[in-house]
Order: structure tokens, then sequence, then C-alpha cells
């Protein structure tokens, strides 16, 4: 097969390192493979060896028609058996190219139960029929799209993100040295993942790291993820009205590509999401076998299963309570917790079975052959 991948950006994100892993296993199944991306390179940005056309799209109907016009140059040339778009701008774009007869068959991605108000979702339905199928990352994505006539359930079917368990294996020898590096030798460490936007709510996070400060003072929180333009960590320790006690014991890392590093030292990760599609770090951090507190948003539920505490989206009291709990618990119970976690993500969402559902889902489309209604690719 030939097939064309179309994301807006390569910036440091869980969707943008989803597309290239799978671009990449593609690749090595022996497909030829090409990737166009709708904004310019990045400064942060994930690496690939893979052909990649930046169309160098901004906001502005001239750079955008012009964007578009060099796409479908470069699918005229690559001759595409399948494009796959993913999120809501990309999506767009590979259907506009579709109705300009630069794609012959499109599959979109949608990777968050939000990609937007009333008049994306509108969009989505007015262009559904430039589009063969649909996917989501998660059940919870694919009810909520249906549900507000976004996507038709009849062509609609999800595949969840997968995790590199080769890249997230844990390492005590990695510990002991990422943690005398960072001088947190007997601390306990949370971790939190994650570009600072509303959707991941930080200051929700940080009320709750202050109530567990109360209680527990030993306790350090680490935010890894890239702070918004004109936004400094104490512009965001201000717009949560945290005390000084917090910023003391919170380290913003900014931009990291190591995150296995930073899980491996780590003790607990937490999730504050107000809303997600599958979030790719929880599943890193249970690969990485560490104990789990997060918001029950999208498709987490999903994919932590019994592995994990979840928590109302918002409650930073409850956020902390099971932040506390977890913190309390003997070694032992820990250890199995982490177990159990690793041992899901081996079983449901490895890449080894997600590159073949994919492959399969691509040739099912190619033979025009039906598919099942919101059709969910993992149970747990």
């Amino acid at each position: 097969m030939r097939i064309a991948y179309i994301l807006t950006s390569l910036g440091i994100g869980g969707a943008e390192k989803q597309v290239l892993a799978l671009a990449e296993r593609m690749a090595a199944r022996g497909h030829a493979i090409t990737l166009l991306v709708l904004r310019e390179p990045q400064v942060n940005q994930w690496f690939t060896r893979l052909p990649v056309h930046y169309l160098h799209i901004r906001k502005s109907p001239g750079s955008v028609f012009g964007g578009l016009l060099r796409a479908r140059r470069v699918l005229r040339e690559f001759q595409p058996d399948l494009v796959h778009s993913h999120t809501f701008p990309a999506n767009m774009a590979a259907r506009m190219l579709r109705l300009a007869g630069g794609a012959p068959r499109v599959v979109s991605t949608i990777h968050n139960v939000y990609e937007g108000g009333t008049l994306r979702m509108a969009l989505y339905r007015i262009t559904d029929t430039l589009a063969v199928h649909t996917t989501a990352v998660s059940t919870a994505a694919a009810e909520r799209f249906v549900k507000l006539r976004a996507v038709p359930a009849h062509k609609c079917s999800v595949l969840t993100n997968a995790i590199d368990l080769t890249e997230f294996k844990p390492s005590t020898e990695r510990r002991l040295f990422m943690r005398g590096l960072l001088h947190n030798s007997e601390d306990f460490i949370w971790l939190a993942i994650g570009r600072i936007a509303p959707a991941k709510d930080y200051p929700n996070l940080l009320r709750a790291f202050s109530r567990v400060l109360d209680l527990e003072p030993y306790a350090r929180l680490w935010i890894c993820g890239e702070l918004p333009c004109g936004l400094s960590p104490e512009g965001l320790f201000e717009r949560s009205s945290v005390s000084s006690a917090v910023r003391e014991r919170c380290i913003f890392f900014g931009v990291r590509n190591d995150v296995a590093d930073l899980l491996d030292a780590a003790d607990g990760f937490v999730l504050s999401s107000a809303w997600e599609g599958m979030p790719l770090v929880v599943g890193e951090a249970m690969a990485m076998e560490k104990p789990i507190v997060a918001t029950d948003v999208g498709g987490v539920r999903e994919l932590l299963g019994n592995c994990g505490s979840i928590v109302l989206a918002g409650d930073s009291t409850a956020l902390a309570d099971s932040m506390l709990v977890t913190m309390r618990l003997k070694a032992s119970s820990l250890h199995d917790l982490g177990k159990a976690a690793r041992e899901r993500v081996s079983i449901c969402f490895g890449w080894e079975r997600r590159e073949h559902d994919w492959e399969q889902l691509y040739a099912r489309l190619l033979a025009d052959q039906v598919l099942p209604e919101v059709k969910q690719s993992v149970h747990g």
C-alpha cells in the first residue's frame, strides 16, 4: 500500500508521536509512506527519517489555499492508495484535498473527545461524505462524536493508542541515576506530563498538590510540558492561587524528550485533565509500572481499567485524596499495582497488535468492505 499521513504539526505531543510511530511501523512492514504537515517545522518536534512535506499553512485564506495546492502536487506525485489524517485541521485539509481530486480515499482520526465547538462539529458532519471512514482513539470519543452527529455510527470505529513496551521499560539503574542527578533520593515524586493548556487543567493539579503537601510535606511534583507563549511557571502559580510552599516543591521541566527517564525517577503519575481522547502518557506510565491517579475523562477508564485510581474531573479534593491514598500504600501493593498496569498495556495496548489492526483496516477500506459500527478494538 501507498499511504500518506497528514498531521497539523510534528510538535512534541501525544497525537503526533502516535502518528509517527504508526507511519514508521507501516513503512517497516513494506508500505510506501509519506508525511504532509500543515504547519512549518517547530523548534521542539519529534524526529523521523520518513519523507516530510511541510505545507507552511497559517491562519489566512491565501495561506490555506496555497498550502492545499502544494499538498495536491505532492499527492499527485506520490499517488497514494489512501490518505490518513489526524485531528480537526488535518482532517479538514484531507477532505478538501479529496474534493479537489488530490486524495483517492481519506481516513480521518479523532484524537480527543473535544475537538472544537458547534461549528467544527457541523464541518465534520457536512464533509463526512469526503471520508471513507473515521476512527477514534477511544470509545468515549467515538460515542461523543456519533451523539453530536459529527460522524455516523456506521462509518466510525475505535482503534486505541498503542505503547512501545521496549522504549517504556522500567530500569532500576536508570531510576537511581536520575534521582541522584536531580537530588531527590527520599521524596515521593509525582510526575505530570502534558502541554500547559486548559485541557490539562493544571490549576486543578496544583490545588490538589497543595492539599497533599499539608499532610505529606515530603512530596514533590514534577511537570513536563510546553508553556504557551507569554505564560511563565510563576504565572501559572498565580492563576492557581497556590502558596509559596507549593512553588518550592514543584519543578517545571518544560519540553523534554526523556520522558521514560523521568517516569523511571518518579514514584507516581498524576493526570488532572478536564478532557482527553486517550492520553498516551497514562499508557506510558502504566508500562513503566507506576501507580496512577487520573481524572475520569475521555478514554482514561478504558485505558487504566483497575490498575489505578480514577476521580471526577475538576475535583481537586478528590484528586488530592487519591494521591494521598496512593502514597500511603505499602511497597508491595505499589509493586503489584505497577506489574498489573504493565501487563494490561502489554495485552491490550501493545504496538504489535495495533499495527496489525491498522493494516487490516486499511486493507478492508481499500477493498470497500463494510465495517461494523463503532467497533471497540480493546476490552478490559
